[in-house]
């Protein structure tokens, strides 16, 4: 989706983010409300916190991380939702989904980005 755009919510704030997401279950260190300037914190949409927890972002974990949160995000009534209202505001305008964590090849964002991808591909 060419109005999906990902990245970390460290990262400067720019008016072409559109509609602003914070996809993490809790909230980055370091960062107030008004410099994170969201849209909306979809806490629910993150990994459950059983998940979390077990990855704990060790990048050996990765691949069967992956699989349990493609597993969440296609079962999960919230996150559906949640996905629903995604892809939704990404056809009207632009959408920066935003996370903390500070490897940016074993996320979850990632994951919730390809899957977003693979949904508007099959979708369209």
């Amino acid at each position: 989706m060419s109005n999906l755009i990902m990245k970390r919510i460290y990262e400067s704030y720019d008016e072409s983010d559109g509609c602003r997401i914070l996809i993490d279950r809790l909230w980055p260190r370091g960062i107030s409300k008004e410099a994170a300037k969201l849209s909306f914190w979809f806490k629910d949409l993150a990994p459950s916190n059983e998940l979390r927890k077990w990855f704990c972002h060790k990048p050996e974990l990765f691949e069967e991380f992956r699989g349990r949160y493609l597993d969440e995000l296609r079962t999960d009534e919230q996150k559906l939702e949640y996905i629903g209202q995604i892809i939704e505001m990404g056809a009207k305008g632009n959408v920066t989904l935003l996370y903390g964590a500070k490897d940016p090849v074993h996320n979850h964002a990632l994951v919730l980005m390809e899957e977003l991808d693979r949904l508007v591909e099959t979708e369209g």
